[in-house]
């Protein structure tokens, strides 16, 4: 596999996906979670928040980038005070999807995450075993940074 932390920004022409023009799309496509699933299992809308407490969320979020998977699965398992780094599934949307609100457009134009998300659930259909993991130090750093936006009333999740 290839360096998985390493983010690119891409330079050519971006292009919004929406519901409408999403099969625009490759994958593969990852989720990061605090949970243990197994293959052929479904990740569904509506599960409490790992970012905001006593909020489920309308979407499930997922990336065509392993590094936001990797964040995903890290802050998930941090946020909820488990041991572990958590896991990340390669997925596959069961329906239309758009891009993230709340990456793209953010630090920097377009959506280089290539983060999206969907009313639908995402049916796993494998499993990444290895991966790089942030160290603890960029872990702590971004914990942190999450902290201060709450404190500020910044740390909103567009759903």
């Amino acid at each position: 596999m290839t360096d998985t932390n390493q983010l690119t920004i891409e330079t050519d022409e971006w292009t919004p996906v929406s519901y409408e023009n999403c099969e625009q799309v490759s994958g593969p496509f990852f989720h990061g979670t605090k949970a243990s699933l197994a293959v052929g299992d479904l990740l569904r809308p509506g599960h409490p928040c790992n970012f905001e407490e006593d909020r489920a969320l309308k979407h499930i979020y997922f990336a065509a980038r392993m590094e936001a998977a990797i964040w995903g699965a890290e802050l998930a398992t941090s946020l909820s005070g488990l041991a572990g780094r958590g896991y990340i599934y390669v997925v596959e949307p069961t329906g239309q999807f758009e891009d993230d609100p709340n990456v793209t457009n953010k630090r920097f134009p377009g959506n280089p995450t290539r983060s999206y998300r969907t009313h639908k659930p995402l049916k796993i259909v494998g499993m990444v075993d290895e991966w790089d993991g942030h160290t603890p130090e960029e872990l702590q750093a971004m914990l942190d940074s999450l902290a201060n936006l709450r404190s500020q009333g910044l740390a909103v999740i567009v759903d």
